[in-house]
């Protein structure tokens, strides 16, 4: 498989001396390769079972962030915060 892509790179390279679009095909070819070909990763195995997601983990990760900023502003600004607590409004 290398070789025959190393023959086409080639082939195309000379050919793009002449015309510039074949050099942009040998490198779409080089990409494509790249991407999809025998040495790229697969795809990732699955979870074990029992294990939360990575999504799962980010959100807590958010929801803490979200709840620590929340907390800060509440801290800092006090009249701001019991203003929406009157108006009924979640904080």
């Amino acid at each position: 498989m290398r070789g025959i892509l190393a023959t086409a790179t080639v082939v195309l390279v000379i050919l793009g001396f002449g015309n510039h679009l074949w050099w942009l095909a040998a490198v779409a070819l080089l990409y494509l390769y790249a991407t999809h070909g025998r040495g790229s990763p697969g795809p990732a195995p699955p979870a074990a079972p029992g294990a939360p997601p990575d999504s799962y983990r980010a959100y807590r990760q958010r929801r803490d962030r979200q709840a620590e900023w929340e907390r800060r502003y509440r801290r800092e600004r006090p009249s701001e915060a019991r203003r929406q607590d009157r108006d009924g409004s979640p904080r």
